[in-house]
């Protein structure tokens, strides 16, 4: 299931014009010393530039089910049901987000993200609209920059070609993170994720031993996941349908219903 990404995310700066009109920049940076008061593009700074998902319902759904298939994965690893209970939360909340990104991207579900429309004063007066309060903003409009991460991570997966099975070892080395503080076996831990990486080693070579630079680019792709934010996963996908529910709490439930 995918859908097409709007330019939201991709747009050129619109101030080039303004900036040929102000002056050279390589004049300002040889004649003041202190140059680092130059005025800077209003537009270049995508952190604050804000969007939010389209088709929500179609998207959040596909995300369900996504999540669901993800937190199957987890509980009938007989390596995962092993650990104490207390190891198997932290894992839990400490690598959903980073796993569940993974199952977008095995499934191939893309989502499409656009500007949030901005309701004129006019017409909420017209209207009797209320204007949404800043809590219900920040869970509805995310910063473009780390949504972008998303996108782009999907984007190289795909254009890897990963296969089910490398899937399924790049699950295996996310979920076992031997360096969360606090596991009460990090070292059984880490020889599990070893053993995933191992396998997935393997696999690449006697599939694609042809091709020497796959098994570093999956590794690349996989530092590039690291840096998904949690937060804006919970707040993109599943706000909508959980409201003021805790993702952890959510999680916990779904492990460990029979």
């Amino acid at each position: 299931m995918a859908f097409s990404s709007h330019s939201a995310l991709q747009r050129r700066c619109h101030c080039e014009m303004d900036k040929m009109n102000q002056g050279s920049i390589l004049y300002h940076i040889l004649n003041h010393k202190g140059h680092q008061h130059l005025p800077t593009c209003s537009c270049a700074d995508e952190s604050k530039e804000k969007v939010a998902l389209g088709s929500p319902y179609i998207a959040s759904k596909a995300a369900s089910e996504v999540l669901l298939k993800t937190v199957n994965f987890i509980k009938n690893l007989p390596s995962f049901r092993g650990l104490l209970q207390a190891d198997q939360l932290l894992l839990l909340e400490s690598c959903w987000a980073p796993l569940f990104v993974l199952g977008l991207a095995q499934e191939g579900v893309d989502f499409e993200v656009i500007e949030p429309s901005k309701t004129s004063i006019l017409k909420e007066i017209l209207t009797n609209q209320k204007s949404k309060s800043d809590g219900e903003k920040a869970s509805s409009e995310l910063s473009a920059a780390e949504v972008q991460k998303v996108k782009s991570f999907l984007t190289k997966c795909w254009s890897i070609d990963i296969s089910t099975k490398e899937y399924v070892y790049l699950k295996g080395i996310i979920l076992f993170s031997p360096d969360l503080l606090g596991l009460h076996s990090p070292q059984y831990i880490l020889c599990l994720q070893q053993e995933a990486e191992r396998a997935l080693t393997e696999y690449i070579h006697s599939v694609h031993s042809r091709d020497t630079n796959r098994f570093s680019q999956i590794l690349l792709a996989l530092t590039s996941l690291k840096i998904i934010n949690a937060r804006v996963i919970t707040e993109l996908f599943f706000r909508p349908l959980i409201g003021n529910v805790q993702m952890n709490a959510l999680l916990i439930e779904m492990l460990y219903a029979s």
